[in-house]
């Protein structure tokens, strides 16, 4: 039997869940906030950040700043979705770390450091969403 929407669960599986899910909403919106910051350096001064020549996935900065850009508004979204309690942002939100983790994994040429950074963050964020799914369902 599930627990009401406006109860508290006072176990230590649900406190674990709640903890969790806040945490990564809470990371899904300072990443996302942070790729925000990215795209529009990216796109306003694509010389800022250091394009390497050989790399297989090669693109503009110009375009990667877009693609970071669209995809912090939607991190941000999505995490202030999750600290509301939406269930649904907690699929959507592990999708979009992986995503997120592909695109940064991706733009390692043009800024190394902060795409392994948030690569980090974004699989911390993963494994939050997803550690308790299997015992605790609100």
């Amino acid at each position: 039997m599930s627990t009401p929407r406006n109860e508290m669960d006072y176990s230590t599986s649900g406190f674990f869940a709640d903890v969790t899910v806040a945490f990564a909403g809470i990371m899904l919106i300072v990443t996302g906030g942070f790729d925000v910051l990215h795209g529009i350096a990216a796109i306003g001064e694509p010389d800022f950040y250091a394009a390497g020549s050989d790399y297989t996935f090669r693109f503009s900065v110009t375009a990667w700043g877009w693609i970071h850009l669209v995809l912090g508004l939607v991190t941000v979204l999505i995490g202030v979705a999750l600290l509301r309690g939406a269930r649904w942002a907690r699929v959507v939100g592990i999708v979009l770390a992986v995503i997120g983790a592909m695109s940064n994994f991706l733009s390692i040429p043009a800024y190394p450091w902060w795409s392994m950074i948030t690569i980090g963050i974004y699989v911390l964020v993963i494994w939050s969403l997803t550690v308790q799914m299997k015992d605790y369902r609100r």
